[in-house]
């Protein structure tokens, strides 16, 4: 029995990927292996089975006279173990059928991957991350926007969002987090709340993230995750926004987050 190819390394980074391209191949002889001798053990758990369903019929054929009640059920006791046993085999051949496929690694989705270094000839232990794969099928502003203006930001709201360096993309508010980190409470060894009982005397208003849902798409593949961009939610419902002379009541339709400072 044959297997594909040596292990390769078919990426670099920063390398724009497509859902289901081929990313990294496993040596693949030791899970091939894996796969035979499954094979082997369900064939000696197919027999075994067949032996003790054929013992089964011929002694629940025999009179009552000739077995014991306690035979019979020794045999039946047998003959489902043997059966469970070969079911076992059947599920340890999927795994390793499983594995051997999975000794191909593929992009789950569409993306570009970053921070991989990998060469071929490197070890790597199960469960060891080697790289990231940023999607770019959805893209998506967070804005961490103090608890005092949530009220004026509703799911659908439009938005700008503005990155540093100058370009504007559209969006609208997706949604708004349900909850954050109380840093002020933690768990003690008896699992009772524990309470920190000293408080600044100046309480800052909490920041809570607000995702943004970016239009664009032709371009998502020039994004990069982590940039600092200001949000500007505009809070005006209404089809077509009222345009007022007024500085100051302009400025109080608009919101205004960034990810390291806000401006209002």
């Amino acid at each position: 029995m044959t297997f594909a190819g040596p292990p390769e390394v078919l990426i670099k980074d920063n390398q724009a990927v497509r859902k289901g391209d081929v990313l990294i191949r496993l040596d693949p002889q030791r899970f091939g292996l894996a796969v035979q001798q499954a094979e082997a053990m369900v064939a000696s758990r197919e027999a075994a089975l067949e032996r003790a369903s054929n013992d089964r019929t011929r002694y629940e054929k025999l009179s009552d006279g000739v077995v014991s009640q306690q035979q019979r059920e020794a045999i039946r006791a047998a003959d489902l173990q043997a059966r469970a046993t070969y079911n076992q085999a059947l599920a340890d051949l999927e795994v390793a059928h499983l594995n051997l496929i999975r000794s191909e690694i593929r992009a789950p989705v569409n993306g570009r991957v970053t921070n991989f270094d990998l060469r071929p000839g490197t070890y790597l232990p199960a469960g060891r991350g080697i790289m990231a794969l940023i999607e770019t099928d959805t893209v998506r502003a967070e804005g961490y926007f103090e608890e005092t203006k949530l009220a004026r930001i509703h799911v659908g709201d439009p938005a700008d969002v503005i990155l540093m360096g100058g370009s504007t993309l559209r969006g609208e508010v997706e949604s708004i987090a349900r909850g954050i980190e109380d840093r002020e409470r933690s768990s003690g060894a008896s699992m009772l709340a524990n309470i920190n009982p000293t408080f600044s005397w100046v309480r800052l208003a909490q920041r809570i993230p607000v995702r943004i849902k970016l239009r664009t798409k032709n371009n998502a593949d020039e994004l990069i995750v982590g940039r600092t961009a200001t949000i500007q939610i505009d809070t005006d419902n209404s089809p077509n926004p009222t345009i007022t002379t007024t500085l100051w009541s302009r400025i109080l339709r608009l919101l205004r987050s960034a990810v390291l400072a806000e401006r209002f």
